[in-house]
């Protein structure tokens, strides 16, 4: 992974102890079970990541932008929270 999607793990990890790896956090995309076993993480992804680069991470993981933008409604409705993505 570039260093330019690298920094969207540094923001997506920053705040927690645990760690997840860009593996990870591709399956949590993919996943809304998984993704609520990390909410914070999903989140932090969804609302402070640039959706420009949750984009290109996605495409970099093999998770095509219509799927991403219905994970992202889907957490959303969950978590009650908006994304960009999500609208």
């Amino acid at each position: 992974m570039n260093k330019h999607l690298a920094s969207v793990l540094t923001t997506v990890n920053a705040p927690y102890s645990m760690q997840l790896d860009a593996a990870m956090l591709a399956h949590c995309l993919g996943d809304l079970d998984l993704a609520k076993q990390h909410p914070g993480h999903v989140s932090t992804f969804l609302g402070e990541v640039s959706p420009l680069l949750q984009v290109e991470f996605a495409a970099v993981h093999h998770i095509p932008v219509p799927d991403l933008q219905a994970f992202a409604a889907a957490f959303s409705a969950w978590s009650g929270e908006s994304y960009p993505l999500a609208a």
